[in-house]
């Protein structure tokens, strides 16, 4: 399957939302746990839209059919961890090992492009795989984080 990456726009939004709902469909056959697993999680239409905006997120479409396949939403971040430039990949989800291999090969390559410091990926979906190449580290910051909501 031949991929094609380009930056996620506001248009892509639904489709988005539709792989994520079928992934969702999936993992959580109840429909009451699913709402629940829903908002938890990080493909929240919230997090979506303050994502997208920022030009630092991509998707991977099917050449020949134009589906999507896969995404990623990052940003970047200044000043964290004693490092001046970062890229935060908030979350990683695809259709196929190719694409999710290839979405986080992209991340990186876009990192060493901009000249960050590093990239962070998340450790769920099988990025851990799929980053090995690499030469990943696991990050343990020393933050104490303390909860302002219930």
């Amino acid at each position: 399957m031949s991929l094609f990456f380009r930056v996620i726009q506001i248009d892509d939004l639904q489709n988005i939302l539709d792989l994520e709902n079928k992934k969702m469909t999936e993992q959580y056959p109840d429909e009451m746990e699913r709402m629940m697993a829903v908002w938890n999680s990080k493909h929240r239409i919230e997090a979506l839209n303050h994502y997208i905006p920022l030009g630092w997120s991509f998707l991977a479409e099917d050449v020949d059919t134009k589906a999507l396949i896969g995404y990623f939403i990052a940003q970047p971040l200044l000043f964290l961890d004693g490092q001046t430039q970062t890229l935060w990949v908030e979350h990683v989800q695809s259709e196929t090992l190719q694409a999710r291999d290839e979405l986080c090969e992209l991340a990186y390559k876009l990192g060493r492009e901009k000249h960050l410091q590093r990239v962070y990926f998340p450790s769920d979906n099988g990025v851990p795989n799929s980053i090995q190449s690499f030469k990943p580290a696991n990050w343990a910051p020393g933050t104490i984080a303390v909860k302002t909501t219930k």
